[in-house]
């Protein structure tokens, strides 16, 4: 989420596939309530009072393990909640940042689930303008080992950057190649940074914990050039380990198997491109589906196949797009392939079908905001963060449990919500989610190549 910019661009993609389903009616925003037959409420939970609710969301993937994570945005504070039961979630666990009112920012935005050895950990991320405390706090780490039991999780370390205050917008938790467990933030400056969480989480130096970083290329005139998200993945075919960069400027691909000397392979960047917000490869790293925050603009989908083989430096054309409701901004989004499940702000959950990656198809949808249309995120906190002219309220964060398909949501305006979908019970090829175990070589040789559809 990029909310303190506000950027009029032109779209131009020539020659693609329609933005949006034709045969998909566009309700009115005063009838954007319910959702598509086949997607079923399972339940919804008010997080917290007040305006904004929750920033991102992540579901932890072991069958004996049922915990959802709820970034709470604005709130401060880190919520976790026991889903044993998913027609009632209990809320088990609830961290706030120590002295809340003496802080100001947009507070707890991004949080990820790992694990070391036997142990199990949960980061935090945040952001503290300069002048409030913490304010080159970017993440805090809690063992989560001994849940459901609240009196059991425990802080652990609290991962610093005071050579960039702002703290981390964006994480992604990574099982690297050579073994290790890696996360990697977002920063206000012109790289991604990347932390070794076994030394992260046994204590010691933090200047050790410090491993790597990885620049951005594409900086976008006038502003620092940071990161915005990433996304990390081993390729089977190409043996290596992959960065997926989106930030100020445009995307940009690298390989990161050697850690401490990143090799880029080819930039995706053009017109409407500047600010690259997600980015989210297939699993064989061929078709890439992006967001780029300003309303109006669709997600695009890419393909990548001749610039991962080393024939092309910079892709600049996509292959087809896809949006909820041109009107609005579709936001975060996990790929489960061909399923592409969007947190789409004012549009809620919604998912589309790469099956034929020139012609995406919508396949089930449900709003979940029930907000004014351009009543969205934005202005200070001293008028509560509130604009007239933004979409990026509703849908923050989208998480698939793999082994059962159960999909949860975080809303910015109304908090935690669980879902099934017809024809979706589950998934077993490689995504987001990491083998903490065996790695990313073994989890990928582990999976169905090609449609890995239940």
């Amino acid at each position: 989420m990029r909310a303190l910019f506000v950027v009029a661009a032109v779209l131009s993609i020539a020659g693609v596939a329609p933005a949006q389903d034709p045969g998909v009616a566009v309700p009115h925003f005063d009838q954007k309530r319910g959702g598509s037959e086949k997607m079923h409420l399972v339940h919804h939970v008010v997080t917290h009072p007040g305006a904004w609710k929750a920033a991102d969301i992540e579901i932890e993937q072991d069958r004996n393990r049922p915990y959802v994570y709820v970034s709470g945005f604005t709130n401060f504070d880190a919520q976790i909640y026991d889903i044993r039961d998913v027609s009632n979630p209990k809320k088990i666990f609830d961290w706030t940042i120590e002295n809340p009112e003496l802080h100001r920012g947009i507070g707890a935005m991004d949080g990820k689930y790992f694990k070391i050895g036997d142990r199990y950990y949960y980061a935090q991320s945040y952001q503290f303008m300069q002048g409030s405390p913490d304010q080159d706090l970017g993440a805090v780490i809690f063992d989560v080992t001994g849940l459901p039991d609240p009196a059991t999780v425990k802080v652990v370390a609290r991962i610093r950057y005071p050579q960039a205050p702002g703290g981390f917008h964006n994480s992604f938790v990574y099982k690297h190649s050579d073994g290790r467990t890696l996360y990697f933030a977002t920063v206000n400056q012109q790289q991604a940074l990347v932390y070794d969480l076994a030394k992260v989480v046994k204590g010691g130096d933090p200047a050790t914990w410090l491993v790597g970083t990885v620049p951005n290329p594409t900086p976008f005139k006038g502003f620092a050039g940071s990161y915005h998200d990433f996304y990390i993945a081993w390729d089977p075919g190409r043996q290596r380990d992959v960065f997926y960069g989106a930030g100020l400027g445009g995307y940009s691909v690298w390989d990161i198997t050697h850690i401490d000397a990143p090799k880029q392979l080819f930039t995706i960047t053009g017109l409407g491109l500047d600010i690259a917000h997600t980015i989210t490869p297939s699993p064989d790293g061929n078709i890439a589906v992006t967001e780029t925050e300003y309303q109006y603009t669709p997600l695009r989908v890419w393909d990548l196949t001749d610039a991962q083989a080393g024939k092309m430096k910079n892709v600049d054309i996509p292959i087809s797009a896809w949006t909820a409701d041109w009107r609005d901004l579709s936001h975060n989004h996990e790929v489960r392939w061909p399923y592409v499940f969007v947190s789409a702000y004012e549009d809620g959950l919604q998912v589309f079908d790469l099956t034929d990656p020139k012609h995406p198809k919508t396949d089930g949808y449900y709003y979940t905001c029930e907000c004014e249309h351009e009543h969205g995120f934005g202005g200070t906190p001293d008028n509560g963060w509130q604009a007239t002219n933004s979409v990026e309220q509703g849908a923050f964060g989208v998480d698939v449990r793999n082994y059962d398909g159960l999909i949860v949501l975080s809303d910015m305006r109304t908090g935690l919500w669980l879902f099934k979908m017809d024809g979706f019970n589950g998934y077993t090829g490689v995504s987001s989610v990491q083998d903490f175990d065996r790695g990313p070589v073994a989890a990928a040789k582990a999976v169905v190549p090609d449609d890995t559809r239940p």
